[in-house]
């Protein structure tokens, strides 16, 4: 007598792919919502960087943020949400904000963003 040899099929059902699918669509969304916020983070840091190159009062330092702001696209703060303190004769700059992503109805996401160009915790602010 031969011995059959049961081969068990093995692999993802329909359901299985459908849920996969779902799940990868939405993490897919979520980061097209998401993407727009941290390049307009990465551009406020590269425009306090140039601030803080050309100016060396605080009127200067905003102004010239707010000028990098308009070329950028920054809508989310302004020079003067700005925090501009002073450590020896280093200028430090350094901000927060919050972004709110509306998902889906009453669900939304908060995203908290903060930078800075200090070196150290100790500084003392610019009057």
């Amino acid at each position: 007598m031969k011995s059959r040899l049961i081969i068990k099929q093995s692999g993802v059902s329909l359901l299985g792919l459908i849920l996969v699918l779902a799940m990868l669509g939405l993490l897919g969304v979520l980061a097209l919502k998401i993407a727009p916020t941290v390049t307009e983070f990465m551009s406020i840091k590269k425009a306090i960087e140039t601030a803080r190159a050309s100016g060396t009062t605080v009127r200067e330092i905003q102004i010239s943020f707010d000028k990098q702001a308009e070329v950028g696209y920054i809508t989310t703060i302004t020079g003067k949400d700005l925090e501009i303190t002073r450590n020896g004769n280093d200028v430090e700059i350094s901000f927060a904000y919050q972004k709110k992503i509306p998902l889906v109805g009453p669900a939304s996401l908060l995203l908290e963003y903060a930078g800075t160009t200090a070196k150290s915790s100790a500084s003392k602010t610019i009057e």
